[in-house]
Formats: structure tokens, sequence, C-alpha cells
């Protein structure tokens, strides 16, 4: 059996296009009828011939795996001849062979058979001596599939010259390979019985933060990006150690990837600045990859030593506040948005407001923090407040549908708990910001249009009754500048005390 839902099988290889990560595990990656067809069996030629249940053919496989070994290691090999493993090309037979391979390998059956033919030895043997590039995608991608079952993937992850290999995967120049070799890893770490295994190697392996760090701030490939970013997520959720020493990383220079064999020496990397430089990359053309690098900004600030990284970055965190201020001020959750948008864009808004949220707290000194400026982002709280209002009540409605059809009850109750979360930070910092407010922001606010009777109310009834010694505090300011938009305030809410 496949890992349930975890990690995705991945067929011929293609060096552009969009990133499939939502996939399921099987009947992933290239669609079939754009690849060659896998050779069968003819099992009245040969009885005993086909893979398992499959209709493949054990004598093909053993055919191309031996020409594979061939390659890498010749029997014979000719002083005056370059060996084919040593050149940069792959033979046109072999390579649409070996992709044949790689689509097969999204059989459970198959994956065994090259289990058992020790295929990830004969592997080792391509990344340890061969040259050509397509070669190593093509080998890391059919490991990649082999790791998406259970058994398989504990034996690859057990092995620790493999594993070492296959982290040495990271700081390759070659993009396709650098895509494999993340899914894989992606595949293993979230595979619970080996994801330990993978998350000590990795902390103990220095070079990773340095390649991870060197993807995200140079490469322009938006699906290597996401997957790496994927990565880098599922890691500091499973393990706040190796988070916290990525955090403080950074501090030495180091090897990193090298179009050739030298080492090359790398900058000195800062986590924040490269996630900062690889969600710029991916906003635009993939909305799952923001997403999951607003997570990883999240994560950081779950402990005080990634709040500090954010914030004291030589440029006092400003980057970082400017990029999600554009986020939620100009592209997620528009007036010209239909409501519903918030229930699409939760979890990423989630993100970058809590993010927001730990800036805001923490910097209240830093001139991007004036109120003065950020009176749409104000404006952007209360919309979104007042979007998830309407999503409400579309989610009763659709409740009492499924209730009487006893259907998506499941559904629903995981919208409402999501937009609960979203709900919640955004609650936290609206209450923050609305203690800052001066008369003269609020005034502006008014005048610019972020702040009226309607949009008042909206934050008022959902900061009610918690976050009860803000609204009085922003009610004392709004009293100053418009008081009839007070009065009728507080008629709408007789539980303000407002003292004069």
């Amino acid at each position: 059996m496949a890992a349930g839902g975890q990690g995705a099988l991945w067929g011929r290889g293609r060096r552009s296009g969009r990133a499939a990560a939502s996939l399921p595990p099987h009947g992933c990656g290239a669609t079939m009828d754009r690849n060659p067809s896998p050779p069968c069996s003819d099992a009245e030629e040969e009885e005993g011939d086909a893979v398992g249940n499959t209709v493949y053919s054990k004598h093909w496989l053993f055919s191309v795996l031996t020409r594979l070994i061939e390659v890498i290691a010749p029997a014979e090999p000719d002083p005056a001849a370059s060996p084919e493993g040593a050149g940069t090309e792959l033979d046109e037979e072999m390579e649409n062979d070996i992709c044949k391979v790689w689509d097969m390998s999204m059989d459970e059956d198959v994956a065994l058979f090259l289990q058992e033919f020790n295929a990830p030895d004969i592997f080792m043997g391509v990344f340890a001596k061969s040259k050509c590039p397509r070669l190593t995608e093509i080998c890391v991608g059919i490991l990649g599939n082999m790791a998406c079952f259970q058994d398989i993937c504990m034996s690859i992850s057990k092995d620790e010259n493999l594993g070492q290999v296959l982290l040495q995967r990271l700081c390759d120049s070659d993009s396709p390979t650098l895509l494999e070799t993340s899914r894989l890893l992606l595949t293993c770490l979230s595979q619970p019985e080996v994801a330990n295994v993978w998350v000590e190697r990795i902390r103990e392996n220095p070079s990773v933060y340095d390649c991870v760090c060197f993807i995200m701030s140079s490469s322009t490939n938006v699906e290597l990006l996401v997957k790496v970013g994927e990565v880098v997520d599922k890691l500091f959720d499973l393990d706040e150690e190796l988070m916290l020493n990525w955090i403080k990383n950074g501090t030495c220079r180091s090897v990193g990837p090298s179009v050739d064999d030298s080492p090359e020496e790398l900058p000195d990397f800062k986590i924040v600045p490269c996630i900062l430089e690889a969600a710029k990359q991916v906003r635009s053309d993939n909305p799952e990859g923001l997403d999951v690098y607003m997570h990883i900004l999240q994560l950081l600030t779950t402990v005080d030593e990634g709040i500090q990284a954010i914030v004291q970055a030589p440029d006092g965190g400003k980057e970082t506040w400017s990029l999600l201020y554009d986020l939620v001020c100009q592209e997620l959750c528009q007036p010209d948005d239909p409501p519903i948008i918030v229930q699409e864009q939760k979890t990423v808004l989630a993100s970058i407001l809590s993010v927001l949220s730990a800036m805001f707290a923490s910097q209240t000194e830093q001139e991007y923090t004036r109120m003065r400026k950020n009176m749409p982002l104000i404006g952007s709280l209360i919309r979104i407040l007042q979007y998830m209002e309407g999503c409400g009540k579309r989610a009763v409605e659709n409740s009492k549908e499924s209730e009487e059809e006893e259907t998506g009850r499941t559904d629903v109750n995981e919208e409402d708990f999501h937009l609960k979360i979203l709900k919640d930070i955004c609650c936290e910092l609206l209450s923050n910001m609305l203690q800052e407010l001066t008369k003269e922001n609020t005034m502006e606010g008014l005048h610019q249009g972020h702040l009226n009777e309607q949009t008042c109310s909206c934050a008022f009834q959902n900061l009610l009754p918690l976050y009860s010694a803000s609204v009085e505090s922003f009610l004392e300011v709004l009293r100053e500048a418009d008081q009839t938009l007070a009065n009728n305030l507080e008629k709408r809410f007789p539980s303000l005390k407002v003292h004069t």
C-alpha cells in the first residue's frame, strides 16, 4: 500500500510545468498517453515473466537495469573512448527505456521488484559516476516513486549511505534533479515511521541549509521553489530544534552548489531574506506556493528567535512588512472579490495576519508600523471580517441542507474551524491596531473611507466582548474625530462604557 496520501508518484519527467503536489499518490506524474507504453510480458511465450499482478516483463526490466549498470561501469572500458556514463548526454534509446521504468515504478509490484533487484544500489552508482544530469534526474525520480510505498520508504531511509548521497543531490546545479530530490525528501518526511530519521540526518548535515537557502534565494523555477518550500515547511513543522538551528545559522561561509565539481563559496545566508525572495517569485504564478512560504514565516513566529530574526533584519523587518502588507491590501480578499473568496484564501490570510500581528506587537516603534501608513490595513482587516460573516451565514445554510441530506457535515465543520482561526488572528491584530489610533489617524481613516458606521459596527461586533478595552479606547478617540458616529455606535452597542 502507498502511504496514505503522502508524497506523489511521478512518471516520466518533464522539465517545465506546474507542480502537482496536491495530486493523490497513484496515477500522478506525466500523463501516460504522452509516454511510450512500457513493455508488456507475453504470458503465452514466457510463463512467469510478469512482474507481480502486472503485465510488465521481468526480463525487460532486468535488461534495462543491466544496461544501466554497464553505462556507469562498463565491463571492458575502452581507454580510447569516453564511457557513456561519463558524458553529459544520455543515449536516446537508453533514455526512453529508463523513462519507461520511471512510469512503471508507479506500480507497487514494479517498485517491489526494483527493490528486490537492488535498484537503489544501482542508482547510487549512477549518482557517484554519471555526469549526465538527465540520468541522475530519472534515477532520483524512480526512487521517489518507490518511496511512496511504506516498506520501500523505510528501507531507503534506513540506508545511511544512500541517505547522505541523496542529500548531496540538493547541491546539484540541475533544476530537474533538484525538483525530483525535493519530491523524494518530502515523500520520506511525510512518512511518520521514517520522518525522524531524515530530520536527524538533515540536522547533522549543514550543507542542506546552505543548498536550500541558495535555491530559495536564487532560483526562478517556480515549481522547484514550491517543492523546496514544502520540504522546509515540513521540516520546521516536525522539529522545532532544527528550525531554531536554521534561524541561528548563516554565521559562517560554507560550500554550496557549483556547475563543476569544485567547491563554491556561498554568502552567509539568513533564512528570512531567502524565504522572502522565494515568496516574491511564486506569489504571482502559484497561490499554493505562496501559502507554503507564508506558513513558513508563521512557523518562525512561534518562537522568540524567529520573531527576532524577522524584525532584527538589517532593514528592521521593513521588507517583510511591506510584502505582507501589499498582499493583504492589494491582492487578497479585495473589494471587488465575492465574499466567498475568504474561504479559498483563509489559510494564507491566517499565516500572513499572524506574522503581521507578531511584528506589530514587537515593533511598535518602527516607522513602517505607524498608524498613518496603516489605515488601509485596518480597512482590509474589517473587510475580511465582513466577508467571514457572509461565509458564516452561507455555512449555516449549507449545514441545514447537509443535515437534511445527512451528507457534508464534516466539510462544514472543517470550514468553520479554519474560519474561526482566521477570525481570531484577524481580531487580535485589529484590536492592537485600534488601540494605537490617534485622532488624526482616525480622521484620515474616515476621510479615506476605511472607517464608517458600517465598518466600525462590523469591527465592534467581532471584537466584543473579548477586546472591549480596545474598542472603548478607540471609541474615545472616535468621539474626538466624529462625535455623531461615536454616539450612533454607542447606541448600537449599549454595553460600551465610555468615560468622558
